[in-house]
C-alpha cells in the first residue's frame, strides 16, 4: 500500500454500499481518506472492511456546515453539498502539514493515461505523483487535476494540458492559500474563478484523465437533496429547478465571467475564462529539467486501452 506524498481525500454520503472512487484507488494502491457526517461513520468502515479498501473513516464536524458560506439565501433548509467537508478535508491537511491535498468525488470509476491519442487505463498511483511533480516546478500554480475521460475523445488531439481553466472532481490543491470551497452548487467553478482572478494558475491535465460516472446517475451524494431527486428517465435525470439554481449561482457569484443559457432544453451557465490567459506558468528558480522522458514506469503495456 503506497502512503503517497499529499493525502487523498473523498467527500462521501450515503454511498457506502458503492465506494466507486475508493474501489478505483485501492486498485492502485493509493491510501485515503474517505470524509463522511457522523451518522454514517460506522456504515463506511464497515464498507472498508467488507470492501477491503485502502481507506480510513474521518468523521466531519458539523460546524463545517453552519460557518459554510452558501452563496443563497436557503440557508440550511437544503443540502449543503460537498463544500463544508471540502473545507474540512482543506483544514486537516492544512494541520498536518500537507503542502498540498487532494479532494475527489466518490463516483470516479477509473484513471486512464492520454497518450498518442490512445485512452491507457492506469491501475498505478503513479500518474497523482507525475501530476505532483509539474505543479512543484512553478510559483503560482494554485490548483490542478485530470480532465474528464468523455472531454478526450481519442479522434481529436489535444494538448498535455490547459491553462487557467475550471478543474472538477478531482482537484490537487495548494494548501496554504487562503481560499477556500464556497457555494452550494458549483463549487469547484466558483473556486477555480476565484483563484485566476487574484492572479494564479490552475492546470487541467489532458494527459491525464478521470472516468467519472454523469451527475445523477448514481444514487446517494447530492443527488437526492440538491438535485430534488434523480429518474430512471434518461430525459430527466436533472431537475430543472437544480439546474437553473446552479446557473443563477454562477451569475450572482461571478456576474463578469458568467452568464445563463439555454442548451439542450435545460438551462445552463457558461463561464468565459478566456480573460485569464495572461496568467502564465513562473517556474521556480532551482529547477532544472533535463532533455530525458520520464514516463514513471507508466510505459509498461497496460490491461486495457481504450
Amino acid at each position: 500500500m503506497n502512503k503517497d506524498r499529499f493525502p487523498l481525500y473523498i467527500p462521501s454520503k450515503g454511498r457506502h454500499e458503492i465506494m466507486m472512487t475508493s474501489k478505483a484507488l485501492t486498485k492502485m494502491k493509493a491510501w485515503h481518506y474517505v470524509v463522511v457526517e457522523p451518522q454514517e461513520v460506522e456504515l463506511y468502515e464497515q464498507a472498508i472492511q467488507d470492501f477491503g479498501l485502502t481507506a480510513k473513516v474521518l468523521e466531519l464536524d458539523l460546524d463545517y456546515k453552519k460557518q459554510y458560506e452558501l452563496c443563497d439565501n436557503h440557508g440550511l433548509e437544503k443540502s449543503t453539498g460537498s463544500g463544508p467537508a471540502r473545507n474540512f478535508i482543506w483544514d486537516h491537511a492544512k494541520s498536518n502539514g500537507c503542502d498540498w491535498h487532494w479532494i475527489m468525488d466518490d463516483n470516479i470509476r477509473n484513471f486512464w493515461r492520454l497518450n498518442k491519442n490512445r485512452r491507457i487505463r492506469i491501475n498505478s498511483s503513479k500518474i497523482f505523483t507525475i501530476m505532483e511533480d509539474f505543479v512543484l516546478r512553478y510559483e503560482n500554480i494554485a490548483m490542478a487535476g485530470p480532465q474528464y475521460f468523455s472531454f478526450a475523445p481519442k479522434r481529436i488531439k489535444h494538448n498535455p494540458f490547459i491553462l487557467n481553466t475550471r478543474i472538477y472532481s478531482c482537484n490537487l490543491i495548494r494548501t496554504d492559500l487562503s481560499f477556500r470551497w464556497r457555494g452550494r452548487y458549483n463549487e469547484d467553478t466558483i473556486l477555480s474563478l476565484d483563484m485566476v482572478k487574484k492572479g494564479w494558475c490552475t492546470v487541467l491535465f489532458n494527459a491525464f484523465l478521470q472516468e467519472k460516472m454523469g451527475t445523477q446517475k448514481m444514487k446517494g451524494g447530492n443527488t437526492d437533496e440538491i438535485y430534488e431527486g434523480g429518474s430512471d428517465d434518461p430525459s430527466k435525470l436533472y431537475s430543472e429547478t437544480g439546474t437553473t439554481d446552479k446557473s443563477l449561482m454562477m451569475l450572482q457569484t461571478h456576474p463578469d465571467c458568467c452568464r445563463v443559457v439555454t442548451k439542450f432544453n435545460r438551462i445552463h451557465h457558461h463561464a468565459d475564462f478566456s480573460k485569464f490567459k495572461k496568467n502564465q506558468l513562473i517556474k521556480k528558480q532551482n529547477i532544472k529539467l533535463g532533455n530525458k522522458v520520464n514516463n514513471y514506469g507508466l510505459e509498461i503495456t497496460p490491461r486495457k486501452t481504450d
